[in-house]
């Protein structure tokens, strides 16, 4: 069993919070639920076959649950293109649109679906839809395996009013740990940090506790603000990022 803590976690105020707080429950963990990022969709989707010369895209690739599902609410398809996605939790619900998922890379991050299709995109032309927050690493490498490439922005993340309880919680010393999903979901911390005006002090209480961050990337982010990231899970999930940050702050032990 597991002792008891108190774990902050960002996700957005919908199905994935909600998942999010039933598994730290399940872990024994007291959840934090501070919603950091509010989807606002564009309503534009990736056109795989129009393209000004009338070729349509060979590849789509697709990076989050989110961006799947409004392009499923909007009728969209790949047609025939190849379909990436970035992680299992994508592929997943890709499927359970009705698409074909051809390709999904061992690491759940976009350097890895880059190495995975490097050698393979040369010469095609490629559509990425996702967030206005995407990774430029998946742009850039794939331009440099040669792809012609063109991004769908299809929602914008954005910080939700009234966010910000937990940086208070932090600066306060109660805070056991914290669960950053993006480099966004640290930045926006911050932000409601700096606007409640304990910035300071919510940054020296994260560093007491224990920091879990999604990936390489997100740690990047939070190591450039001054937060000692402890924990970063071997895959790019939510379930593996809570349950390696509630161990690290509550180690199991045996009677």
């Amino acid at each position: 069993m597991t002792r008891d803590v108190r774990v902050a976690v960002f996700r957005p105020d919908d199905e994935r919070m909600d998942q999010a707080v039933e598994l730290l429950d399940s872990l024994g963990a007291t959840p934090v639920p501070d919603p950091m990022l509010a989807v606002e969709p564009t309503g534009t989707v990736p056109d795989t076959g129009n393209a000004a010369d009338g070729t349509p895209a060979d590849l789509v690739v697709l990076t989050s649950k989110t961006g799947v599902e409004l392009l499923d609410e909007a009728g969209w398809s790949p047609g025939t293109a190849t379909l990436a996605c970035i992680g299992p939790r994508t592929a997943a619900a890709a499927r359970a649109a009705g698409w074909t998922v051809d390709v999904v890379p061992e690491e759940y991050t976009s350097s890895g679906l880059v190495s995975r299709l490097d050698g393979d995109v040369d010469g095609l032309r490629v559509e990425v839809a996702r967030s206005d927050h995407g990774s430029e690493v998946l742009l850039d490498g794939l331009c440099e395996a040669g792809a012609d490439v063109h991004e769908t922005v299809l929602y914008r993340l954005v910080r939700p009013e009234g966010s910000g309880q937990s940086t208070v919680m932090a600066a306060g010393g109660d805070l056991d740990a914290v669960c950053f999903t993006s480099s966004l979901t640290v930045e926006n911390f911050l932000a409601a940090a700096e606007e409640r005006g304990v910035r300071e002090e919510a940054v020296a209480g994260l560093n007491r506790a224990v920091v879990g961050v999604i990936g390489a990337p997100t740690r990047e982010t939070a190591e450039s603000h001054g937060i000692r990231v402890d924990v970063v899970p071997e895959n790019a999930t939510f379930d593996e990022l809570a349950a390696a940050t509630v161990e690290e702050a509550a180690p199991t032990y045996h009677e």
